[in-house]
């Protein structure tokens, strides 16, 4: 690539991000020397560093004093605070500095990109799409905002193909950067205010991004159906315009849809005819949209019926998306990535499909503390949709707190029949194995669901472990 001649090392503030990570693997295999720097260890930075990965966890300037601007670039993540040491001396020596976004526009500009924006439901319908097409006569890279359990990684690989699976990620209008030959546009429900300010910036975003598009954008038809909002930036696209649903008609959509025995199975509709019985690999009720979304992208690639159904069927999830670890007949435990008003609602509700008359459990950790603060009411009344739930305090990811705005705040507008409580997170555990045995006691089936976007999954081993040894002893 033209722009990374003569370079020799990338360095990555923030290597320890799920997005970044996925770069600094791609860079690895490209035969680039890659090193980084991140706050805390985790099990993906371990990961790195097995993958012979240097990364650092203090913000020491001696530690990359031996970097050469002239044959190294630094990437960034917003996460990064402006007066980091390190990021200060790197700024200050002249380093070449890019942001992510900037990168992958740069990855994006020689390739066929298929990129996947919105709200929600990027990272599944991404990581569908790229299954589906690196397993087809076309193949596929990408960079995935999850970990992708059918490669247990969130990158995936093809030196053969041309195609690269982006998601566009709307956050401090990083998807501006991008060059989609394709998209999706998933949803377009309010989000990151601290950064656009009101909802109609938001909506505004997109609207730019879809003028980016060159050849075909995929359009959820609720989206569509909310506004002119596309219509009137029609003289930006170039893209042919298509709509996708589930349970009505639109370009490309899923009807008869069956659900037994914690299995879904559903016809999807195109342009091109009809392929019937299409058996959901992870049966989840909003992975229905999200593999229509997919299927359609990859059928306008030129997937055939066949790889289509094969690529659905044999997906088995992304770490931290309706996951599943515990599925018995006394006790359900699923973790979820959810974090938004409507992400929540869309999780509870395939739940109470797939387990129907089970008692739901949910524990919620709210991220960020604007986020808590702007959809106070909507958390409070998708919540309440439970039948008992745990708050956990908020994580707030990049923010200082917000006075007033706390999880016993929001827990209070919680309205709720069954019982309801503020947990720390050390807690969780021991909480949740005396009220689930308590439960399976007096022979209530429930299913219990983990949600939020900030470090509640490092609960999700000793849960399922807890959740086992009771079902078994």
């Amino acid at each position: 690539m033209k722009d990374f001649e003569h370079i020799h090392t990338i360095y990555f503030l923030g290597i320890g991000g799920i997005g970044m990570s996925a770069l600094a693997r791609y860079f690895a295999a490209q035969g680039y020397v890659v090193q980084g720097y991140d706050r805390t260890e985790s099990p993906l930075t371990q990961e790195l560093e097995k993958e012979g990965i240097v990364i650092q966890y203090d913000d020491r300037v001696n530690r990359v004093q031996d970097l050469d601007p002239s044959s190294t670039i630094i990437v960034r993540t917003p996460a990064v605070p402006e007066d980091m040491p390190v990021y200060v001396w790197l700024r200050e020596q002249g380093f070449r500095i890019l942001k992510r976004a900037e990168v992958l526009g740069l990855l994006t500009r020689s390739a066929r990109a298929l990129c996947v924006a919105g709200t929600h439901g990027k990272t599944t319908t991404s990581t569908i799409l790229a299954h589906i097409l690196h397993h087809s006569h076309m193949g596929a890279n990408a960079f995935l905002g999850g970990i992708a359990n059918n490669y247990h990684s969130n990158l995936v690989l093809d030196k053969h193909s041309d195609v690269v699976v982006v998601e566009a990620d709307e956050f401090d209008r990083s998807f501006y950067h991008l060059t989609p030959y394709m998209s999706v546009i998933t949803s377009i429900d309010a989000d990151h205010l601290d950064v656009y300010g009101t909802e109609e910036a938001y909506r505004e975003s997109f609207m730019y991004y879809a003028g980016l598009v060159k050849e075909a954008l995929v359009v959820h038809k609720r989206v569509m159906d909310t506004g002119e909002w596309l219509k009137v930036k029609g003289e930006r696209r170039k893209a042919k315009l298509y709509s996708y649903a589930v349970g009505e008609k639109a370009d490309f959509y899923a009807d008869n849809v069956i659900v037994q025995d914690g299995a879904i199975w559903f016809d999807f509709h195109s342009p091109s005819g009809v392929l019937s019985g299409v058996r959901l690999g992870v049966p989840s009720w909003v992975n229905i949209e999200n593999s229509v979304a997919a299927m359609a992208m990859a059928q306008l690639m030129g997937a055939t019926d066949e790889e289509l159904r094969r690529g659905v069927e044999s997906y088995t999830g992304v770490y931290r998306r309706f996951d599943q670890h515990v599925n018995t007949t006394a006790v359900a435990y699923l973790d979820d990535y959810a974090h938004h008003p409507q992400e929540i609602k869309a999780t509870l509700e395939s739940i109470r499909k797939i387990y129907p008359n089970r008692h739901m459990i949910g524990v919620f950790q709210p991220h960020l503390y604007s986020r808590t603060r702007d959809f106070a009411e909507d958390f409070a009344e998708v919540l309440g949709g439970l039948d008992e739930v745990l708050l956990l305090p908020i994580y707030p990811a990049r923010e200082l707190p917000i006075e007033g705005v706390t999880s016993e705040w929001l827990l209070g507008k919680v309205k709720i029949d069954g019982l309801k409580a503020l947990v720390e997170k050390e807690e969780v555990v021991e909480y949740l194995r005396e009220r689930i045995t308590e439960l399976m006691d007096n022979g209530q089936n429930c299913v219990l669901i983990t949600m939020g976007a900030g470090d509640i999954d490092r609960l999700v081993n000793d849960i399922t472990k807890t959740l086992m040894y009771e079902k078994n002893g």
